[in-house]
């Protein structure tokens, strides 16, 4: 077995904490798969090591290891990649191995692992493993516990694994640069006893913003508020993953929060409880019903129900903006404006244009836009529009799926008697209630003084 003072008289800089690895132990550096699909890889089961419950990572993958002399070695490659955000819109982001996120890295508690970092960047970075209880010098932040990762070098993290539960990595070093790229991942530490907190179903992803402008690329990386993307794992809806399960199924979702604003997430046709945080599992007796919980900014949350109710069921951010995306900041709202005469004299000057907003933000048909740019509101169901875009995506119930069955089912097909319908018989009446007579009633006013405790 090879221990820390072995480890490193073979690197090349001897740091106390993250190692430059030398040319001679870059020879022997694991391999780092890539992997430029965005969609969902089937779940990574261990072929060497502790046994585990494998996650699924949405629209994402996990990243595969070797053992070497007790250790369990990862390679992640930091480089620019291209992410589809949804089908008709790419965008240039950073990331890992072909990815923005990056892959998943799993582990088991006690673990010993050995992660190599490679930087393919134009400029410098790090990676700080977020939650992760671990030596000073292997925390990752770029000039306080380690000299930053020079384009070109690779660093070697080793520490132990000392408690299970959901975290996440990302840089240290120009972070709101970098992070504003779409540079971050999941990490997943599994109990070392597979039957603790057992589940049937388990997904991860990690909530990202990015403001990318209509017809552009690359995100715009000094916005601090006014983002127009929110994305799960990079992708936005109709792109993202839907969550199977199988009637009766015990399921478990990650939610990481890498944006600059908190999300409240909420679940239809089901209750979750929260039964894990980046500081650890809540205790059964600490946990409560809700279907929405609050993810803040660089916390994550685990959520826990039993999937008994089939069908499918919506599962979103319930911040309204945050489930459209292309979003314009400066459109005035036009409802009740009558476009008549208007819009014809507008058509004359410009040809494609469409009256909207007039009546609403529904919209039937589509409009023309640039180039890579998605729908403000888009996705369709079985019954129409669903007119998402962001942080939105469906949990898919369903009877006699396999254990490990992730495949889209399709829509649901409701029992007989099940599904809202339109009456046809005659328009119930309604009446309005009868204002009260003037003068019925004399309103006093008493004028406020000193504080009144707002």
């Amino acid at each position: 077995m090879t221990d820390r003072r072995q480890f490193l008289r073979r690197s090349a800089a001897g740091f106390f904490g993250a190692a430059l690895v030398s040319r001679v132990g870059a020879a022997s550096l694991p391999e780092a798969p890539s992997r430029d699909s965005a969609a969902m890889a089937p779940p990574l089961h261990p072929a060497t090591g502790r046994p585990y419950h494998p996650v699924v990572t949405l629209n994402g993958w996990s990243l595969p290891w070797r053992m070497s002399n007790g250790w369990k070695e990862f390679h992640l490659v930091a480089e620019p990649v291209v992410r589809e955000i949804a089908p008709g819109m790419k965008a240039h982001l950073w990331g890992y191995n072909g990815q923005s996120p990056g892959p998943t890295i799993e582990c088991v508690e006690g673990d010993k692992v050995r992660i190599f970092v490679t930087n393919h960047l134009p400029e410098h970075t790090s990676v700080h493993w977020h939650g992760i209880i671990l030596p000073n010098g292997m925390d990752g932040v770029g000039g306080l516990t380690q000299p930053h990762i020079r384009p070109g070098k690779t660093f070697v993290y080793e520490f132990q694994m000392t408690k299970s539960g959901t975290f996440m990595y990302h840089p240290h070093a120009d972070e709101m640069v970098q992070m504003a790229m779409g540079m971050m991942g999941s990490l997943i530490v599994h109990p070392r006893d597979p039957k603790f907190a057992p589940v049937d179903r388990d997904f991860c992803f990690v909530m990202a913003a990015y403001d990318i402008e209509p017809g552009a690329f690359t995100p715009k990386v000094n916005t601090m508020l006014d983002f127009n993307l929110f994305a799960w794992n990079s992708r936005v809806f109709p792109g993202i993953d839907p969550l199977v399960a199988r009637r009766g199924d015990r399921v478990r979702i990650r939610i990481a929060n890498l944006t600059m604003t908190n999300h409240p997430i909420h679940i239809h046709g089901h209750n979750f409880a929260v039964a894990l945080t980046d500081g650890g599992w809540v205790p059964k007796t600490a946990r409560w019903p809700e279907t929405t919980t609050d993810v803040p900014v660089g916390a994550i949350r685990a959520v826990e129900f039993v999937a008994d109710n089939p069908g499918d069921w919506a599962f979103h951010c319930h911040k309204s903006h945050h489930v459209m995306n292309a979003m314009g900041h400066n459109v005035p709202t036009l409802i009740g404006v009558d476009h008549r005469g208007v819009a014809e004299r507008i058509r004359k000057l410009v040809p494609d244009y469409m009256v909207m907003g007039e009546k609403g933000g529904a919209m039937d048909h589509e409009m023309p836009l640039p180039d890579n740019t998605l729908p403000m509101m888009t996705g369709t169901g079985s019954f129409g529009p669903i007119e998402m875009g962001g942080m939105f995506t469906v949990v898919k119930v369903r009877e006699g799926l396999a254990r490990n069955d992730y495949r889209d089912p399709g829509w649901y097909k409701h029992p007989a008697g099940t599904l809202a319908y339109e009456w046809q018989g005659e328009p119930p009446r309604t009446e309005r209630r009868a204002e009260p007579a003037a003068g019925g009633m004399e309103m006093k006013a008493r004028k406020p003084s000193g504080h009144v405790g707002h």
